[in-house]
């Protein structure tokens, strides 16, 4: 699998505020509260001081994450959302079969995705197998629940 993560500009945005929140705002308060606990004294029992450290790896671990992760964006442009097939940064209207129920989802790249707000991961089994097909296209996914028919009702950006 290649390493590339596929974003809209709005997801590049909100990588690239969280780092700079992380950077900017949460790294100097787990900083203060370092400083804070070390005034406190004695290092073996001191509590705050164990949790403002597990915190600033935590920071720290995240940062790097969101740095590797920008090395590794590829932004899709509106004018790249096609309509004629689903692809990433494409709503995609569709029924579940096995209910009678349709359905809106909007495909993003994984570190978009939000299933509660119908953003669905192009790595998810749903994404996966909905991906590249085209309306009226009937699709089986292979969920955690069992088997899952979709009727494809309507793509668009």
């Amino acid at each position: 699998m290649s390493n590339e993560i596929k974003v809209t500009n709005e997801g590049l945005q909100k990588l690239k505020d969280e780092l700079n929140y992380l950077k900017d705002v949460k790294r100097n308060e787990v900083v203060e509260a370092i400083r804070l606990a070390l005034s406190y004294g004695d290092l073996s029992e001191n509590s705050e001081y164990d949790e403002a450290k597990t915190e600033q790896a935590k920071v720290e671990s995240r940062i790097q994450e969101l740095e590797e992760l920008l090395k590794n964006v590829v932004v899709i442009e509106d004018h790249e959302i096609k309509t004629d097939t689903v692809n990433i940064g494409a709503i995609v209207q569709v029924r579940n079969e096995n209910l009678g129920k349709e359905l809106e989802y909007t495909i993003v790249g994984a570190t978009e995705a939000n299933p509660l707000k119908g953003r669905i991961s192009d790595r998810s089994p749903i994404g996966k197998a909905l991906l590249n097909r085209r309306t009226g296209d009937l699709v089986e996914v292979e969920t955690p629940a069992g088997v899952v028919n979709f009727k494809i009702l309507n793509i668009r950006k």
